[in-house]
């Protein structure tokens, strides 16, 4: 099958099914694009903070960025994205008239109340799939400094009022002395 096909059922599917955002779709994404064999797991995890740093939601950027490497062209890129964003674009179009017309039902607050700790649940397999050699290092020592960087990255955004631009800027420092 053609790699524009492929990738266009690909992103049909992480755009259609990925509910609850970048980061719950962040599994579905990884196994269609890592467990395909388009790229490697380092590069996904590279993928993954990339596109957290820039403007734009992970999914879109990450769709951006691997049409790009899969195909080798901006083609490539532009399809991936448009095929993520088309189907929940649709979706909330359609949706969002039954929503409004049905919002006090008991029917679709039900539904609601069922989701929510699905995109919870889907968000924490995220946070544990990102917790790997490639984010945490291969050596003992390396995963210690590592987790302490995580560590402390976490208690300074939940516990204070410190940007986590600036949280991110302070991690990247520490690496740079640290490793």
């Amino acid at each position: 099958m053609n790699v524009y096909l492929k990738l266009i059922w690909a992103y049909f599917k992480i755009g259609l099914f990925g509910f609850g955002g970048g980061y719950a779709m962040l599994s579905l994404i990884q196994s269609e694009v890592v467990d395909s064999g388009w790229i490697t797991s380092q590069m996904f995890t590279d993928i993954v903070a990339i596109s957290q740093m820039t403007p734009g939601p992970i999914g879109i950027n990450s769709a951006t960025y691997i049409g790009y490497v899969v195909t080798g062209s901006v083609l490539g890129s532009i399809v991936a994205t448009v095929t993520v964003v088309l189907p929940p674009f649709l979706l909330v179009l359609f949706a969002s008239h039954f929503i409004s017309q049905h919002k006090d039902s008991a029917a679709v607050k039900g539904a609601f109340m069922g989701i929510r700790p699905v995109v919870v649940g889907l968000i924490a397999s995220a946070a544990l799939l990102l917790m790997n050699s490639e984010n945490f290092g291969y050596l003992a020592s390396e995963r210690l400094v590592t987790i302490a960087i995580c560590a402390v990255a976490f208690c300074i955004v939940y516990f204070t009022r410190v940007h986590p631009i600036l949280v991110i800027v302070m991690a990247g420092v520490a690496g740079l002395l640290l490793f």
